[in-house]
């Protein structure tokens, strides 16, 4: 079985073309050996891309645990690159079936470099959408504690759930500890992405990202439509905003409530191989 190595800003992907080769009915398992950065190839997740019915193609991720995220930024925008440049799809506007729904990835070219131009679809805010158990409604600056801390928490779904915090102020060590207990946290049944943020001025925030089933990430495509969906629910940055990841900036646009989030960034492969 033959797979490309790629990367969003630094977040890495095992990418198998189903469209080519056979794969396994439970890819779980596989996930979890290839993900292992010691005995596998490395990676935070394992892409499938596979034919569709309803889109260009369709994708599966797969966690390093094995788990199933609905939706995953950073990869879209290595698949869409991927696909364009393979041949799987002659156009540059491609449709990408997910289990969050369709997602439309654009390649843009500009001074020679290709970059990725996504149109995420509308956030969810309603909490039985994100899902968070309490009274239905928003969540927006929302008390919450983990441990020992109380925190203020915005919930936001971009096809899987996000819980982002602004002024933490949390060193390395309390964010190993904090980032896992939010994600596990009672409160959201499906375990949640946590993002941790400092806003600079309305048009950048710092972000560290703690993605549900992989942990630490130097970056999260969905956290940073997250991000700023979040930042203009708490009045905290304007509709265009850099998101500064530990792997990179993604630019995030949100330019009206009832209309989709755009996220635009590189997408890059690293190299090809063939599993033994």
């Amino acid at each position: 079985m033959y797979f490309t190595k790629v990367h969003g800003l630094g977040n890495d992907f095992v990418l198998i073309d189903g469209f080519s080769q056979d794969l396994p009915a439970d890819p779980a398992p596989l996930a979890r050996k290839l993900c292992d950065r010691r005995f596998g190839v490395g990676a935070d997740g394992l892409v499938l891309i596979l034919p569709s019915e309803s889109a260009h193609l369709r994708i599966r991720v797969f966690n390093p645990d094995g788990s199933e995220p609905e939706m995953c930024g950073n990869a879209i925008r290595c698949v869409a690159l991927y696909a364009h440049r393979r041949g799987v799809v002659s156009q540059k506007r491609i449709e990408v079936e997910t289990p969050a729904g369709i997602i439309r990835p654009e390649i843009l070219s500009a001074a020679g470099e290709e970059t990725v131009r996504v149109d995420m679809g509308r956030p969810r805010l309603e909490r039985a959408e994100i899902p968070m158990a309490g009274p239905a409604g928003p969540v927006v600056g929302e008390q919450l504690k983990a441990g020992n801390r109380d925190f203020e928490v915005t919930a936001v779904s971009m096809g899987n759930p996000h819980c982002v915090i602004f002024d933490a102020d949390l060193d390395e060590q309390e964010f190993q500890r904090y980032g896992p207990l939010l994600e596990r946290h009672p409160v959201f049944p499906a375990r949640t992405n946590v993002e941790f943020v400092t806003v600079r001025n309305p048009g950048e925030a710092d972000v560290w990202v703690w993605e549900r089933g992989a942990g630490a990430t130097p970056a999260c495509g969905t956290g940073a439509c997250a991000v700023a969906v979040a930042g203009v629910l708490n009045g905290r940055t304007g509709r265009t905003v850099n998101v500064r990841l530990p792997g990179g900036v993604l630019l995030i646009e949100w330019p009206d409530d009832a209309g989709s989030v755009y996220m635009t960034g590189p997408a890059e492969e690293v190299f090809d191989g063939k599993l033994l």
